[in-house]
């Protein structure tokens, strides 16, 4: 159940920064989907992935207002699956806070050198040079940033929280419950 209201929460952190220049990217959709990899089963994901999809439609069409064409989109949905897959393979078997760090490291890093050759790649606002590969990957460091501080804060959240409450309350040796 948490696994998909972090997924509701992702989608909704993407409309909180529109307009927000400082914030692009500053949202809970890595953290999120690696949280769901982690949670649930490889079965599952075609759920947010669907839900991201027409969050990706709707900002564009209504909140940037352009037109949306499914092409530019596909490296990001491929994206999001492959978020989802890190979570199962880092996070599902074993978590450790060495674990949810290398996710919150891995996820973002991953997205940027991802995503941002998907931009240079795809022609139109830089040089297809090795500068202008450089020139891509420099101008999406603010964004990087965004989205590893995001993701930190998401997964320390998820993966944090239900430790320190178990610490907090710890459960009732078995011993003292026959004693009753």
């Amino acid at each position: 159940m948490i696994a998909y209201l972090l997924v509701l929460l992702a989608v909704l952190s993407r409309y909180l920064v529109v307009g927000h220049v400082s914030l692009m990217n500053f949202t809970a959709v890595t953290g999120g989907l690696l949280y769901f990899g982690a949670r649930r089963s490889w079965r599952e994901m075609a759920g947010p992935l669907a839900i991201l999809m027409v969050s990706d439609y709707c900002l564009t069409t209504y909140a940037y207002h352009y037109a949306f064409h499914w092409q530019g989109y596909l490296p990001i949905w491929i994206w999001y699956l492959a978020a989802m897959v890190l979570g199962q393979i880092l996070l599902q078997a074993k978590t450790s806070w060495v674990r949810v760090a290398a996710g919150a490291i891995l996820g973002p890093t991953a997205f940027w050198l991802y995503s941002n050759f998907a931009v240079w790649i795809g022609g139109g606002m830089y040089p297809p040079t090795r500068d202008g590969l450089w020139a891509c990957y420099v101008a999406a460091i603010p964004f990087y940033r965004n989205d590893l501080a995001a993701t930190s804060i998401v997964l320390a959240a998820a993966f944090g929280i239900p430790v320190l409450v178990k610490l907090m309350h710890p459960a009732e040796p078995a011993a003292a419950r026959v004693r009753r």
